[in-house]
């Protein structure tokens, strides 16, 4: 199937073209750049989910009862949640069980990245958010739910 000119020209209608093995330059098919398990294929999001579910695991250690509490990511706040919160946008919230649900802690993504200027300053930054909805789920100061929580501010 090739032209006058020695390229491959498109098969005629009805069959399948046939797949390239390997690249022009014959040196393969480029494939990722690392293994899907390794953590430099993470993206954003799931390495901000990663941050989050270490600060839980950390936090249930001391408190069992927060097996109990379901806890989320969003990318943001819903409009209207200057209502709700001090903040004017805030990075987390604690919504207490409805009928048959269970208690529930959102921690907003995009806020609390961009408030946190590299990934050394995030990993902290999560952890405080969470500790903060924590203890406000369950009527606490966050010195008691994690003593060793510096509030710098």
């Amino acid at each position: 199937m090739h032209g006058k000119s020695g390229i491959p020209s498109s098969p005629p209608p009805g069959q399948p073209r046939r797949r390239k093995t390997r690249d022009r330059r014959g040196r393969g098919i480029r494939g990722p750049l690392a293994p899907a398990e390794l953590p430099l294929s993470l993206t954003r999001a799931e390495k901000f989910d990663d941050l989050v579910l270490d600060a839980v695991e950390r936090l249930e250690q001391r408190w069992p009862q927060l097996a109990a509490v379901e806890f989320a990511v969003e990318q943001v706040p819903p409009p209207g949640a200057e209502f709700w919160s001090a903040d004017p946008v805030p990075l987390g919230r604690a919504i207490r069980a409805a009928s048959g649900e269970p208690d529930r802690i959102v921690v907003y993504r995009r806020p609390t990245e961009v408030r946190a200027a590299t990934q050394a300053e995030l990993v902290p930054l999560v952890y405080e958010v969470v500790v903060e909805q924590v203890a406000e789920l369950l009527g606490l100061d966050p010195e008691i739910i994690d003593p060793e929580t510096d509030d710098e501010e």
